[in-house]
């Protein structure tokens, strides 16, 4: 007997995996672990696996989650979209203000595939309700502190008249006094005296008159050979000159410290005012006892004072004394009755205004006169005014 090698074991009916068996599964459980990897990185899609059934050709009715399907039933209304969305989306488009939205790779052309939403993390709108323009006048008449007035023309503020202390309260020429200095006119002297009865000069009266009329200074002034460059009342002068209420003296002469009377005090006022003499001056005159001593250069001038009632006459209203040296107080009555007729001021009653046709005869109980003051020579820095 010959030995023979052992032969080969019969092959059982159970096979065993071989090699590329064994590849080929490892690759399948790679395959569907790679899928699951996917789908469980892709939670913001929800679990849709539109892209992998897309080449199916029977498209789904079925909806699935926070997919955006145009609605033709609904339709937004432009004042409740969100204004943090921006306007990219189709008008008839449903859309939710928190949850965001992408759109799916289809292939099939009947399904609807919406453009991405840009949602801006802010806090939601809010949305005011419309108010009525009556509603909110309402509210603003409430809420203001203080009433709705209409604005009224500013009123200008007089500040009170300067208290003099040779001023009485009886005196006959206070009202006019007091009107005049509150408004600066007229001012006193250093120690608080008005000094009523003292005389004015020429220069004196040609500076009330700038202050009271403020007139322009003439573009052409006349150079006086009685008056210094530097002169305190130069430039008044020059005013009164050019507004027609003073006039010089032959060869260029103005006189600044000769007294001015009353006469000339009236005409300057009839001058500069600009007042027409009355037809029958000399009827208008014979309200006057002492008429027959008005210059006769200045009839027609007194009777336009007398008409317009710029004549104030203490104590007796018919003498009017055209030659006396004008006093302090009988030019500020003067002055005063010049503004009223000019609308500057208001109207005062006093008995001794002139009135043509019935003078008013003298009071007696009329304020008594105040003793002269004696006249004081004023530097020419210092003058009153």
């Amino acid at each position: 007997m010959t030995n023979r090698p052992p032969s080969e074991p019969e092959s059982s009916q159970r096979t065993t995996l071989g090699f590329d068996e064994f590849i080929a599964i490892l690759v399948a459980f790679t395959t569907i672990g790679a899928i699951l990897f996917w789908s469980l990185s892709r939670r913001d899609s929800s679990w849709n696996f539109n892209g992998l059934l897309s080449a199916s050709s029977t498209p789904s009715p079925s909806v699935q989650p926070n997919q955006l399907l145009p609605s033709p039933a609904t339709k937004v209304k432009p004042n409740v979209v969100p204004n943090n969305i921006l306007p990219y989306s189709p008008p008839e488009a449903v859309v939710q203000p928190t949850t965001p939205s992408f759109p799916t790779n289809s292939a099939t052309p009947d399904r609807a595939v919406l453009p991405s939403i840009l949602v801006i993390p802010t806090q939601p709108p809010q949305i005011q309700a419309p108010v009525s323009p009556s509603a909110g006048l309402e509210s603003s008449i409430k809420s203001s502190a203080l009433p709705l007035v209409t604005p009224a023309k500013q009123k200008s503020i007089i500040p009170p008249p300067i208290a003099f202390n040779d001023v009485p309260t009886n005196f006959w020429g206070r009202r006019f006094i007091d009107v005049l200095s509150s408004r600066s006119i007229l001012k006193g002297f250093p120690d608080y005296s008005f000094r009523p009865n003292q005389p004015v000069n020429r220069a004196e009266f040609a500076a009330i008159v700038q202050k009271a009329f403020d007139q322009e200074p003439s573009k052409t002034a006349i150079a006086f050979q009685d008056v210094p460059t530097k002169f305190w009342a130069t430039q008044a002068i020059d005013r009164a000159i050019s507004g027609g209420f003073l006039t010089g003296y032959p060869k260029k002469t103005f006189k600044p410290q000769e007294n001015i009377s009353r006469v000339q005090v009236l005409v300057a006022l009839v001058s500069g005012l600009n007042l027409k003499a009355p037809t029958s001056p000399n009827q208008v005159l014979s309200v006057y006892k002492d008429a027959k001593d008005i210059p006769p250069y200045a009839i027609g001038k007194i009777a336009a004072a007398t008409t317009n009632g710029l004549v104030v006459n203490y104590p007796n209203p018919q003498i009017l004394a055209p030659n006396k040296v004008a006093s302090r107080a009988e030019v500020a009555a003067m002055i005063h009755q010049a503004l009223v007729k000019r609308g500057k001021l208001e109207a005062i009653s006093s008995p001794s205004i002139v009135r043509r046709g019935s003078p008013p005869q003298a009071s007696p109980s009329a304020s008594p006169e105040i003793s002269p003051t004696p006249k004081v020579k004023l530097s020419p820095g210092s003058s009153p005014q």
